[in-house]
């Protein structure tokens, strides 16, 4: 993949080619007007990782793209900055490497370095060696994570030392209340936090006044949409298979005091089949799947997108929100699900400006 070329003044051109390839992608749904949610058009990601190259005494951050003279290898382009990354980022991107470059207990070996932050400034380092971290390691990491403000991970083959806490916490103003989120180091979070501030907002409006029912989640990751809807609903039932994201959406719940929803550690396959009565055992027999009334449903799958049959499970509901992050397989869901709903409200949400990624969202109620 080429790595983006971000230019501002050409954003809004690059964001009208993803709405006009939506649009016309979709057309045969004969779907509502598409609302579109632009990004920052530079600094938006407060996630990156790159590969640190080392050459004699020079060091710098690389990543890799397709060598036009060579299409089957592979070019390292060398990183000054990362105008994709957040502004964050780009501050400690330099400030690292000078703090790192003569010291060899902290340079050697080091081949990968990761950053994670948040929008209040918050900062987590993961630097990642070919080599055993040992005591010697950690008192310069200590000092440096003091010197530089931020907090620091080392992992190695079968290490992974954690100086100070292994997450960040995002807090994200979302339609005149804070939500705030535990993101966890090298677990799945929303790398755009404006765009996911924009998906929070439009999740909750199209489901608003469903306080009567109760909404059932699957892939809910760390909590992301179950935190922010839980509101708009009677009772929440959310499920995940990450144990780490199971934990950290349960700390979520807990840091933005919502006492109606309950995050389960199983898969949506596994799941489907205990609603059917097929799949027992303890944890379910907790849940009381029978005390629900499951009104409406929120999925946001893996790129492959849903399997027919979980397909025809999410259609006994009478409201499908549907987050994905691959038009493709959408629009072959779309292909199943339409038979029984309709597409009431359709989104763009440009999470990765500069490139031909699309985020979008679904709302579809069962036809009358």
């Amino acid at each position: 993949m080429a790595i983006p070329v971000v230019d501002p003044p050409r954003y809004d051109a690059q964001l009208d080619a993803k709405r006009e390839r939506i649009v016309t992608a979709f057309a045969r749904f004969s779907p509502p007007p598409l609302e579109v949610y632009p990004s920052p058009p530079s600094h938006y990601r407060q996630r990156c990782e790159f590969r640190l190259w080392h050459e004699h005494d020079d060091l710098f951050y690389a990543m890799f793209e397709v060598d036009p003279a060579e299409p089957g290898k592979k070019r390292v382009v060398r990183l000054e900055d990362f105008p994709v990354a957040g502004r964050r980022i780009n501050e400690l991107m330099p400030v690292l490497l000078d703090a790192i470059r003569d010291v060899p207990l902290l340079r050697r070996k080091l081949f990968q370095v990761e950053f994670l932050t948040t929008l209040s400034g918050e900062a987590l380092i993961t630097l990642i060696y070919h080599r055993p971290l040992d005591d010697a390691w950690e008192v310069e990491a200590r000092g440096l994570q003091e010197r530089l403000g931020v907090m620091i991970i080392g992992r190695s083959r079968k290490q992974r030392l954690v100086l100070e806490r292994d997450h960040v916490w995002e807090r994200l103003r979302v339609d005149g209340r804070d939500v705030v989120y535990q993101q966890v180091e090298n677990s799945f979070t929303q790398p755009n936090a404006e765009i996911c501030r924009s998906m929070l907002s439009w999740a909750r409006d199209v489901t608003r006044g469903s306080q009567d029912g109760d909404l059932v989640e699957l892939y809910c990751g760390n909590g992301n949409f179950t935190v922010a809807l839980a509101e708009n609903f009677r009772r929440v039932l959310a499920t995940e298979i990450s144990r780490i994201s199971v934990a950290s959406a349960r700390r979520n719940l807990e840091a933005n005091d919502i006492v109606n929803a309950v995050v389960g550690r199983m898969s949506a396959e596994d799941f489907a089949r205990a609603l059917k009565g097929e799949k027992g055992g303890r944890r379910v027999t907790e849940w009381s799947l029978a005390d629900y009334d499951f009104t409406t449903v929120l999925v946001d799958p893996p790129r492959a997108g849903l399997d027919e049959e979980s397909c025809h499970q999410l259609s006994e509901y009478s409201r499908i929100v549907y987050i994905s992050c691959n038009p493709e397989s959408l629009a072959e869901n779309l292909e199943v699900l339409t038979r029984t709903h309709e597409i009431a409200r359709f989104a763009l949400f440009d999470q990765f400006p500069w490139t031909p990624h699309c985020e979008c969202g679904v709302l579809l109620e069962r036809r009358p």
